[in-house]
């Protein structure tokens, strides 16, 4: 059969996603990931170049994917911020590898950063559009909306980042059940924060 090598990475992507999720950069063992891929080692390193690499390749990629899936409707922010929770809850692996690089400090490629500040501005423009802080001034409404974005992403990521905290909190017999209730509330919690007219607006540039 001809060497796939398209195939080849795809199982070194998926192999390597699992990996860096459970043991960090620092913990992640190139061994585990060729032989949980099915591949060599030379291969991992012909395809990605480094560990620190394929670290940056994946967490870039697992970003990728919640950009292109969730957006924020201008007219259903709450909605939208609904279908964000649904993404994670899917996708536990990206709060994890999230961790892991604030934890250990991963350094990225330049292009990379730009990349995601590239795509953390779209969703910002989207609440600016969304008016969801038109009672402030024109020059405030970005600064305003970032910090939107930030504390949303927040509500969000705490409830996958300590599930065991979440269920014990909130006093449910259950994950699911805890995970359940905390979507209803940071969709409420959303709705409120994007039309409170009493939000304290970030200080608008001199």
């Amino acid at each position: 059969m001809a060497y796939d090598a398209e195939d080849t990475r795809r199982r070194i992507f998926d192999a390597a996603a699992a990996e860096f999720a459970e043991h960090g950069l620092a913990g992640a063992r190139v061994d585990r990931i060729a032989t949980a891929a099915k591949a060599n080692k030379q291969a991992i390193y012909l395809y990605y170049g480094s560990k620190e690499k394929l670290f940056a390749a994946v967490l870039r990629a697992k970003l990728e994917e919640v950009r292109v899936s969730v957006s924020i409707d201008p007219d259903a922010v709450a909605q939208s911020v609904g279908q964000m929770f649904d993404w994670y809850r899917e996708h536990p692996e990206l709060i994890r590898l999230l961790l892991w690089e604030a934890l250990e400090a991963c350094d990225e490629p330049g292009e990379s950063e730009r990349e995601r500040r590239d795509a953390f501005r779209e969703k910002v423009d989207q609440l600016v559009d969304a008016g969801a802080v038109n009672h402030l001034p024109e020059n405030a409404r970005v600064r305003a909306c970032q910090d939107l974005l930030f504390t949303i992403m927040g509500l969000i990521s705490w409830n996958f980042a300590v599930p065991g905290m979440c269920r014990l909190v909130l006093d449910e017999e259950t994950e699911q059940a805890a995970l359940a209730r905390r979507r209803e509330t940071v969709m409420e919690v959303a709705r409120r924060l994007a039309t409170a007219p009493g939000v304290p607006a970030a200080r608008a540039p001199e």
